[in-house]
């Protein structure tokens, strides 16, 4: 269903502070995050050797996590430290997962410890480059984690999910053209001389340019495996060069997708955007990020309705256009993944 060799965004940092854990099921595995009194990140199962509680629900004393039924003490490696009054040298110990944290995110790798490589964890031209600024949040959908890869990979369907803030008819009569470049998947559309939608007059207008003129707009998907989707996007006024426009003539961002999933027709899906323009100004990161959640909150029915659908007639064989080549392509590398996987 997912890869599990490979690194998947388990949490913001913000979400996991010093003193208690956080409780989060990653392809299917329950989770306790914890944070030690250095700030250093552990990852273990979510599941206390003694009777099964949850350690999630326990607290973090210096650098074990507590258990909040009986006070056992687990180590950032998994291991029983201590219990009251008990001998624990004979404790079972409990699955421990590789674990990073960088630019404000942790990311963790569920699947074979000894092939966890940080080196491998992406790279993306935003993160920790003070030229961007950035805001975000978090949803949990109840669908198939790729579901929201073909939803991504496809923008036609920003002009009926989103018609009050970025769709337009122009992205449906402007052709898209996908290709694959080696382990990415890059799907993009270029409007010209188009009225810019109400998120982008916006955006317009808070980076100082005048909203009435007509813009050029585009939308570059770039998908990297497993499922991490950064979409390039924004508008120039019409006639400065487009894409290539100079930045003062233009507002442009990437919209950050780390989809994660937490079951078989779940996800958590870190959303946010990385902003190219005024990248102090935190009240206009704040107004983005608003306005960004609204839009994507709109996408969360949509995609929890027809991953109920899907279950209700599996037999149903899904229509292929050529709108959807961008997740078509994705899938493929996904597949590859899971096919490499089970041949180790």
């Amino acid at each position: 269903m997912f890869p599990l060799n490979t690194w998947y965004v388990a949490a913001r940092s913000e979400e996991i502070p010093t003193g208690r854990p956080l409780g989060r099921r990653i392809c299917n595995q329950p989770m306790a995050l914890f944070r030690s009194s250095a700030g250093q990140i552990a990852a273990v199962e979510d599941f206390c050797p003694h009777r099964g509680a949850p350690l999630s629900l326990g607290r973090v004393e210096g650098d074990t996590l507590v258990c909040g039924y009986h006070g056992l003490a687990m180590g950032c490696d998994g291991k029983t430290v201590a219990m009251p009054c008990q001998r624990v040298r004979g404790f079972p110990a409990i699955r421990s997962f590789p674990i990073h944290e960088e630019h404000g995110f942790v990311w963790v790798w569920p699947g074979d410890t000894a092939k966890a490589d940080v080196a491998a964890i992406p790279k993306f031209e935003w993160l920790g480059n003070p030229a961007f600024a950035y805001g975000g949040g978090l949803y949990n959908i109840g669908c198939d984690y790729r579901l929201m890869i073909d939803n991504l990979m496809d923008l036609t369907h920003e002009t009926y999910v989103h018609s009050t803030s970025i769709g337009q008819k122009e992205i449906d009569e402007v052709p898209c053209q996908t290709r694959v470049d080696g382990e990415q998947v890059i799907t993009e559309r270029f409007m010209t001389a188009i009225e810019a939608p109400p998120f982008w007059k916006m955006a317009l207008r808070l980076n100082g340019l005048p909203d009435e003129q007509l813009v050029d707009r585009w939308q570059i998907c770039r998908f990297t495996p497993p499922s991490h989707i950064m979409i390039e996007v924004g508008v120039a006024l019409a006639g400065q060069g487009g894409y290539a426009a100079p930045e003062a003539v233009k507002a442009a961002s990437w919209v950050v997708d780390f989809i994660t999933p937490e079951t078989d027709t779940s996800i958590h899906y870190f959303w946010g955007m990385a902003r190219k323009f005024k990248p102090q100004d935190q009240a206009l990161t704040d107004s983005i990020r608003e306005g960004q959640g609204k839009i994507f909150a709109e996408d969360r029915e949509m995609l929890e309705r027809q991953q109920l659908n899907l279950l209700a007639w599996p037999e149903r064989k899904l229509l292929m256009l050529n709108i959807d080549s961008g997740g078509v392509q994705s899938r493929k590398l996904i597949d590859h993944m899971l096919a490499a996987e089970a041949h180790t």
